[in-house]
């Protein structure tokens, strides 16, 4: 297997945005991509089964348009730190993209919105990502020592890491909060107090 095509990331969240920018900068990090809006569709199978098996296929689009395959995490190599098989392509038609994967058998089964920045310090990209029920920071590198190395260097020891994804964050918030949207847009969660407690894990 390519080890390009392999995942390594932990995903924390940031209760101050620009504390946490002004620590990046002080830290060295170098800015490669200024903020971006994104729009992501999830797709399903007919069966409904690509998520109850933890596999992703995702059309994104921002500045450019990413096919994206995942499998389900493969390896946990801590409690926050999780790897898996991330496979992604560059496509250059969002509409017919989709028209293919609607011929392959998959549908649309939801959307979600955020702005994205993404900088790099030491071996690692570092993106700050605000979801609109709140902001998180994902750090991916090739191995679980420098994903270490940066938190340490960032002082986030402390910071409260999540092993799902902005969708399963998603269902947590709806379940807690009795959301009856399906999208995660900024506008569905327009005047919506999210606390961090309705992230925890369901019982």
């Amino acid at each position: 297997m390519n080890r390009k095509n392999i995942e390594t990331e932990i995903k924390l969240h940031v209760a101050d945005l620009d504390e946490l920018t002004e620590k990046l900068k002080n830290a060295g990090a170098k800015l490669v991509k200024p903020r971006v809006f994104e729009t992501n569709t999830r797709y399903e199978n007919d069966e409904k089964s690509l998520s109850s098996q933890g596999v992703v296929v995702r059309l994104r689009q921002d500045s450019k348009i990413t096919l994206t395959y995942k499998e389900p995490a493969s390896i946990q190599l801590d409690d926050k730190i999780l790897q898996r098989l991330e496979i992604e392509v560059k496509v250059s038609d969002f509409d017919n993209m989709e028209l293919i994967l609607g011929r392959l058998g998959y549908h649309s089964y939801l959307i979600y919105e955020k702005w994205r920045t993404t900088y790099h310090l030491d071996d690692a990209e570092i993106v700050l990502d605000e979801m609109p029920y709140g902001n998180f920071m994902e750090i991916e590198a090739d191995s679980i020592e420098v994903i270490r190395f940066i938190m340490d260097k960032l002082a986030l020891q402390k910071s409260t890491a999540y092993r799902t994804n902005y969708i399963g964050l998603f269902f947590r918030v709806k379940k807690r909060l009795e959301l009856d949207f399906h999208d995660i847009t900024f506008a569905n969660f327009q005047g919506i107090e999210v606390p961090k407690s309705a992230f925890a894990p369901l019982e």
